[in-house]
């Protein structure tokens, strides 16, 4: 009996131990560097308008492969922008190249790297509506947004830059009034890379930004897609910065250009310090 107990006493503790290290792994994560929590100031620019953009596409594989994982715009990529400018007190919209269901990618609200701003999503029903219901972007105006946001995920690497309507809008949000601020996160910026400027020059060509690496792509053994944001930038003329690590999953790194018209995040680690810096910017205008 005593042998019994002092086993039954072991397994308990073993199991305790297991259940302890698993309860913290998210914390380890993010200590690493997923998900940074962000302590900086926060703005409210109430009135302001925001716009979401993702992808349509929902495919991992090759190009004319159709056997592949399910993907989409990374989670955090679209939650962190929107409840940034949200509770900024912006209103926000959610857009998507081809409109309708927005696919998300589903190892993005996996444990450990769920945010807290994916699990707000999962109960948010308006937010989750916006997604479900998402507008065309060929219906409508970027002009009339103060802040135009191209989220990422490995599905922007097949639908961003192919978008000849998403080059020519952002050409016309950066025109526009009110002057637009042109945001983007991870494989956001490939929808910028074919926009041009007002004497048909690339719109981008000698500014500072920032996308996912081409290092963090093929540490994540995914370099089938059609397009890479590092290699795609350097292309369109743009002064690429970024940060490392020991895997470039953990890095972050935002970038403003000298213009402040166009504010870039590395990867998905960078929505929030990004969208937090749009804030700033609009705040001071």
């Amino acid at each position: 009996m005593k042998t019994k107990k002092k086993l039954m006493i072991i397994t308990g503790g073993i199991v305790a131990i297991i259940l302890l290290i698993i309860a913290f792994i998210p914390a380890i994560m993010q200590s690493l560097g997923i998900h940074p929590r962000y302590d900086g100031p926060t703005f409210k620019v109430a009135g302001k308008k925001a716009l979401i953009i993702t992808t349509s596409h929902d495919l991992l594989a090759p190009i004319g492969k159709t056997d592949g994982d399910p993907t989409g715009v990374f989670a955090s990529e679209m939650t962190h922008p929107y409840y940034v400018f949200l509770e900024a007190g912006m209103d926000v919209d959610v857009a998507s190249i081809k409109g309708g269901e927005i696919p998300v990618e589903p190892q993005s609200f996996l444990y450990p790297i769920i945010s807290d701003e994916d699990k707000r999503f999962r109960k948010d029903p308006v937010f989750q509506a916006k997604v479900k219901n998402s507008i065309r972007i060929d219906d409508i105006d970027f002009g009339e947004y103060d802040v135009v946001f191209l989220s990422g995920g490995w599905g922007a690497a097949y639908d961003l830059a192919q978008s000849d309507v998403l080059a020519r809008k952002i050409s016309d949000a950066y025109y526009s009034e009110k002057k637009t601020i042109i945001g983007s996160v991870c494989h956001g910026p490939l929808g910028f890379v074919n926009a041009k400027d007002q004497e048909g020059n690339l719109l981008i060509a000698g500014r500072r930004m920032t996308g996912v690496t081409d290092k963090q792509v093929k540490e994540l053994g995914i370099e089938f897609t059609p397009k890479h944001p590092e290699t795609e930038l350097r292309k369109a003329g743009v002064i690429f910065e970024s940060s490392t690590a020991f895997r470039d999953f953990f890095a972050t790194h935002v970038t403003v250009d000298d213009e402040q018209r166009f504010v870039t995040g590395q990867n998905q680690n960078s929505g929030l310090e990004a969208a937090h810096k749009i804030t700033e910017l609009l705040s001071n205008r």
